[in-house]
């Protein structure tokens, strides 16, 4: 059991020094094309953060471990907004100013129904992930005409300062954009292979481990982005980095997984991780959103939204060794 133990932690650390050097050397490539700082904000960075899940939820597919395909995209967006916004929010509280942040909260909540809607007969069929995956070209889509017309929003600014000083030459870019994809699929693969190995010796479902360990894990890009962000005053970046990472997770990494292997869905996924991740989401909006300007998430809130990430793991922790 050892061993497993080792090729989790291992794959886990290397998973997210590869995924810092895959942003860093994608954002540079995009900056040397001219690309506006806003859709690099949105498009690339969102991507790159999300790179973790996608690589493992489909070698999870591919090996046939449902529970780690989906307990990894749907449990990262728990930890997301529970766990890592919380803490964002208790070292710097949020505020939105971004307009185009204000438009995704709506659409993220949207998302997540169609999700929940798509799993609740117990099944994610191939139509299903390429129903997922036909909305996430349409959104692309989208916010690349968002990011190609809008040059003064506040988000953009934010990264056009976060990007200044961080552009690394083109061929020192393409370099980190390749290890760094290598890496992510070699560490993925000892992720994936350990975390079931640790699920089958102690006898618990890949879920479960999908929901926690690979979950926080495959999160832990987004971690750093976003405290960094609020360290720093970027309220924008850091609220940016967890709604772009939860769209990416419900769309691209369950629509992958889906297309590479139809999957059972278990019940709890619906009547629990769905529940709860449907819950967050809908507060989420509500909080970010604002109803008379911009919307912000105060240490309070930070504190709640901590509780509940707190109390939903122990509920799973209980469940699985009863």
């Amino acid at each position: 059991m050892l061993v497993p133990f080792f090729a989790v932690l291992f794959g886990l650390a290397l998973l997210v020094w590869s995924a810092d050097r895959f942003v860093d050397g994608s954002a540079s490539v995009a900056r040397h094309l001219g690309m506006p700082p806003l859709l690099i904000g949105m498009v690339v960075v969102g991507f790159g953060t999300s790179a973790p899940e996608m690589v493992v939820s489909a070698l999870a597919a591919m090996q046939n471990s449902p529970g780690i395909a989906l307990g990894n995209a749907y449990g990262s967006n728990i930890t997301n907004i529970a766990l890592i916004l919380g803490v964002t929010a208790l070292i710097s509280p949020i505020a939105v100013h971004s307009q185009v942040l204000r438009k995704e909260l709506p659409i993220l909540t949207a998302v997540t129904l169609l999700a929940g809607y798509q799993i609740w007969d117990g099944e994610l069929t191939r139509l299903d992930a390429l129903v997922l995956l036909g909305v996430f070209a349409v959104l692309m889509g989208w916010t690349i005409r968002q990011g190609m017309g809008k040059k003064a929003d506040a988000l953009g600014q934010e990264m056009d300062a976060e990007l200044s000083g961080q552009t690394m030459p083109m061929k020192r870019a393409f370099f980190w954009v390749g290890i760094g994809l290598l890496l992510l699929i070699g560490s993925s693969r000892l992720l994936v292979w350990g975390a079931v190995a640790i699920a089958h010796g102690f006898g618990v479902s890949d879920l479960i481990i999908g929901l926690t360990i690979v979950a926080v894990g495959t999160s832990l890009p987004e971690f750093a982005s976003s405290v960094i962000a609020a360290r720093k005053g970027e309220h924008d970046i850091a609220l940016g980095n967890i709604l772009g990472s939860n769209l990416f997770n419900t769309l691209a990494v369950v629509g992958i997984a889906g297309v590479i292997r139809p999957m059972p869905v278990a019940a709890e996924v619906f009547s629990r991780d769905m529940l709860v991740m449907t819950s967050l989401t809908l507060a989420l909006f509500l909080i970010g959103w604002g109803v008379r300007g911009p919307g912000r998430i105060n240490r309070f809130e930070g504190v709640v939204l901590l509780a509940g990430y707190v109390g939903y793991t122990l509920y799973l922790a209980v469940g699985a060794l009863g």
